[in-house]
């Protein structure tokens, strides 16, 4: 979540916790209006503690373009291009023409473009 929908959350929830229960408890409230002032601030306060722990935006997007040619021997590793181990990361990745990536012995790996490995 962006930093500023985390703000417009907390903002929105304390106005929501303070704004309507308060004008009705300061007004000799009666059952329902206490009962709808008790709903309606723990529903801000849920919102707000929601917006609280909300992780920080990791959305990220990756450009590679006309990237050099990369080799691996002796079980080594070449790429070339974007790499993101088990799909991390939200954002987009666009690669464009890629250098060529070579793996020269036996257990060696290489990539041109993206790996999600």
């Amino acid at each position: 979540m962006s930093q500023t929908w985390k703000i417009a959350i907390i903002v929105l929830a304390a106005a929501g916790v303070l704004s309507t229960p308060l004008i009705w408890l300061l007004d000799s409230p009666d059952s329902g209006q206490l009962a709808g002032a008790s709903i309606q601030a723990a529903v801000g306060i849920a919102a707000l503690i929601w917006a609280l722990f909300q992780p920080a935006s990791s959305r990220t997007d990756d450009t590679a373009t006309r990237t050099g040619q990369a080799q691996a021997s002796r079980g080594g590793t070449a790429f070339t291009g974007i790499r993101r181990p088990q799909g991390q990361g939200s954002g987009s990745s666009k690669v464009e023409q890629t250098g060529n990536a070579t793996a020269v012995d036996n257990g060696s790996n290489a990539v041109t473009g993206i790996d999600y490995s």
